[in-house]
């Protein structure tokens, strides 16, 4: 296998395991706070924290890193690719979201932790975080489908936004 070919596999794995793994724990950690147990919340808001250093942050290095390279070997630049442009936008949006989420979801887990060890109950805070939480997940997850079809499909912006750039 050539350099190439390595790179782009370990490219699409990345991706495999950045959005499989956010949208897992985001499935878990969403049933388990709603499913009234403080153990179960405690115990998924520890194991979200550990997937997301095991595997998505090594995933969100790897993406830009083998993303760039493999347009460079491609011969794609970001200010003639409009394509290429838009999806690390998005990548980029989609971090702005990903980076409070990794802190409120290390402030939920101490909370949860705290209260079970406690035995009292979840502080409104932890709710308020779980609201937060979850709509910066979603503003994140709507992101990668288009990032997927951007990559996929390599689509003619400039065709479809020439009217708006003045071309």
């Amino acid at each position: 296998m050539n350099t190439y070919l390595l790179i782009k596999t370990l490219h699409i794995v990345s991706s495999v395991l950045l959005v499989g793994t956010g949208f897992g724990s985001a499935f878990y950690l969403f049933f388990a706070n709603r499913s009234g147990n403080l153990a179960a919340q405690a115990v998924v808001c520890r194991l979200v924290k550990r997937a997301d250093l095991w595997f998505t942050t090594p995933a969100i290095i790897i993406q830009p890193l083998s993303g760039l390279w493999l347009a460079q070997q491609a011969g794609w630049s970001l200010p003639n690719t409009p394509w290429l442009a838009l999806g690390l936008a998005l990548y980029l949006f989609a971090g702005a979201c990903w980076l409070p989420v990794v802190w409120l979801q290390l402030r939920m887990s101490d909370m949860a932790e705290q209260a079970l060890r406690q035995g009292q109950e979840l502080p409104a805070l932890y709710w308020r975080y779980a609201r937060w939480w979850e709509g910066l997940g979603y503003a994140a997850f709507c992101a990668m489908p288009l990032i997927f079809y951007l990559m996929v499909a390599k689509p003619d912006l400039a065709l479809d936004l020439a009217p708006w750039l003045g071309r």
